[in-house]
């Protein structure tokens, strides 16, 4: 019996729309995601990892069963980070500490885009919390996540391509902008307030 699961989209397959089709959900949620699951079934099989939480996985292990559970867990929060409708910005404390630490919205729009516009290849874009309280932009290649990197993940804008090229190409800008009139701030919020770093992708 497979551990891992594909997790349900917390929206329907057209729910994004105009701003993520349904085609690209049917791939990117239906196919790559679902395949990163069945892949880390097949690695872990065997192992004490069988048995681990994804989390725990993520934290702990390297290789290329990092690799996979890293990807599962990224898509999972980023299902999460975008919501119908979307909201025109956060507010709040963490619209508070946007503003101080970028010193507006704008301006971490800006520094955010440019942060993920400049990732070469595959990757992501995220909102950190780190030990200090603080809020930063990092971004990671490939399957890496602040969740193994000692940060609090709010937010995140996955950068692969497959998450934009049906309805954008190779337009990364075009892909962002449909990104912040889609980005879920109640949910940052919440991954913002004091919590254990493992319930960062729940509801």
């Amino acid at each position: 019996m497979s551990h891992f699961k594909l997790p349900p989209l917390p929206y329907a397959m057209d729910a994004l729309e105009p701003h993520i089709s349904r085609e690209t959900l049917e791939y990117h949620y239906g196919k790559h995601h679902q395949s990163y699951v069945d892949k880390l079934n097949e690695l872990v099989l065997g192992t004490p990892y069988e048995k681990y939480p994804l989390e725990a996985i993520v934290v702990e292990e390297r290789g290329p069963i990092f690799d996979y559970a890293a990807q599962v867990w990224n898509h999972t929060f980023y299902w999460e980070c975008l919501v119908p409708g979307g909201e025109t910005q956060p507010e709040g404390a963490l619209g508070k500490a946007i503003n101080d630490s970028f010193g507006s919205f704008t301006a971490f729009k800006d520094k955010f885009a440019t942060a993920a516009n400049g990732v070469f290849g595959s990757g992501w874009a995220w909102l950190v919390r780190v030990v200090d309280g603080s809020l930063v932009i990092w971004t990671t290649a490939n399957a890496q996540t602040p969740l193994a990197m000692g940060g609090t993940p709010l937010l995140t804008c996955d950068l692969w391509e497959h998450a934009y090229y049906i309805d954008h190409r190779n337009d990364r800008a075009a892909y962002l902008k449909a990104f912040w009139a889609l980005a879920n701030w109640k949910f940052a919020a919440r991954n913002y307030m004091p919590q254990p770093i493992s319930d960062a992708a729940g509801n």
